[in-house]
């Protein structure tokens, strides 16, 4: 059975406790085939291995010890890797799932330091977040996680945005004044706000991960369409439970 087959077998949530929005499962769909595509910088293997590290990351004990420390630079020790990954990227990927309210600059100048470029750093976030996403949509559900896709075949295309500057960021960000046509597209529907460009140094990841997130929360053009409730939830109990995850997060955005 080839990668595809089985992730539109696994997406049809025929057995879930709840229904499913046909778009909420299609944009998952969508989301796990990209995840075993190669990106813009990592090979699939690598962006597979990275969500598998994701995976991992609750359960590495030097996690769990750092995330106990009043400051995550007061412990040393070593990751529980799950793969074999370099050092320095399953460092980047075990901060970002298990402690992510606490980084800072140095973290990432660290992990630029260590050997990533700031463009790998920033399609290393869209993964995690991809992955934590859809995760969670399945334990909050009571639903199997999915099983991860096999890798496809192929090169990163190594694009990097002409009109990428510093200041917005830790990495740089790509105004929509700054697009070329080879990011034409890339804030489409979306209102191009910092969370938006937060991804923007690797414009696939910018589409790709919207394209999930608008389908789990709302599209940019519902949002203040407050005469209109267009989920189950009213724009009120979405909000609150926003809010409520936020807090709960220390989301600080």
């Amino acid at each position: 059975m080839t990668a595809q087959t089985a992730t539109a077998e696994t997406f049809n949530y025929r057995h879930s406790p709840l229904p499913v929005r046909g778009g909420l499962a299609a944009s998952q769909r969508r989301a796990w085939a990209r995840l075993a595509e190669p990106g813009e910088w990592w090979p699939a293997a690598v962006r597979i291995a990275i969500a598998e590290e994701t995976r991992a990351a609750p359960d590495c004990a030097f996690c769990i010890e750092r995330k106990a420390a009043l400051s995550p630079y007061a412990v040393t020790g070593a990751h529980t890797a799950a793969t074999g990954l370099p050092e320095a990227l399953v460092e980047v990927v075990h901060r970002i799932r298990t402690d992510p309210e606490r980084l800072t600059r140095q973290f990432y100048d660290t992990a630029l330091a260590d050997g990533l470029s700031d463009a790998e750093f920033v399609e290393t976030v869209a993964i995690v977040a991809t992955v934590v996403a859809i995760d969670t949509f399945c334990d909050a559900m009571g639903l199997p996680r999915h099983a991860l896709p096999a890798p496809v075949a192929g090169e990163p295309r190594r694009r990097r945005p002409a009109g990428a500057k510093d200041g917005l960021a830790w990495p740089p960000t790509v105004a929509p004044e700054d697009m070329t046509d080879a990011e034409a597209g890339m804030y489409e529907g979306l209102a191009a706000v910092n969370i938006h460009r937060a991804l923007s140094l690797v414009p696939a990841e910018v589409v790709g991960f919207f394209d999930l997130d608008t389908e789990h929360y709302l599209p940019d053009a519902l949002l203040r369409d407050f005469g209109t409730e267009h989920r189950a939830l009213t724009h009120a109990q979405i909000e609150f439970l926003a809010a409520r995850v936020s807090a709960i997060n220390q989301c600080v955005y």
